[in-house]
């Protein structure tokens, strides 16, 4: 049965390790493990983030990692939780990892008073797609009725 906890500054390097196999698995070369590890190193002790491990089981090492950003919203008087990154190693996908990951992501929303939990998702990565609908997510507004869109403006190259 999976597990997930909140990693804790002694996790910061399973976390670094999971999020860079998170870049090479999107066939990137940056930013650079240094550069995660010095953020993770700095966002692990912000109270406005979290990040969950997963493992398949109780004893066995992480195989999922998830980003959680907490941040206030005038639209519902309440906190918004973001959920910023989540992979899953290929050896634990179709295990039911990233299902109690997310899962445990809504929970720890919930927990903290959280109105919502968002995220985004690439259309070229059916199979998460297919899990955030499974699980609830839908790209609609309520109002005006449209999908949502997630817009960026580059600030550096």
């Amino acid at each position: 049965m999976a597990i997930v906890w909140t990693a804790g500054v002694r996790d910061v390097d399973v976390v670094v390790g999971l999020l860079v196999e998170f870049r090479d698995w999107w066939g990137r070369d940056h930013p650079p493990a240094e550069s995660f590890a010095t953020s993770v190193a700095r966002l692990i002790d912000d109270p406005q983030t979290e990040y969950l491990l997963g493992a398949t089981a109780a004893g066995e090492p992480a195989g999922a990692v998830c980003q959680l950003r907490f941040r206030f919203g005038v639209w519902h008087a309440a906190e918004d939780c973001w959920l910023e990154d989540l992979y899953v190693r290929a050896d634990a996908r179709r295990t039911g990892l990233g299902r109690a990951t997310v899962q445990a992501a809504a929970a720890r929303a919930r927990e903290r008073g959280c109105a919502r939990l968002e995220l985004d998702v690439n259309e070229a990565n059916p199979r998460a797609l297919a899990l955030y609908e499974r699980l609830g997510f839908n790209s609609r507004s309520d109002p005006p009725g449209g999908r949502n869109l997630l817009m960026r403006l580059p600030l550096r190259p």
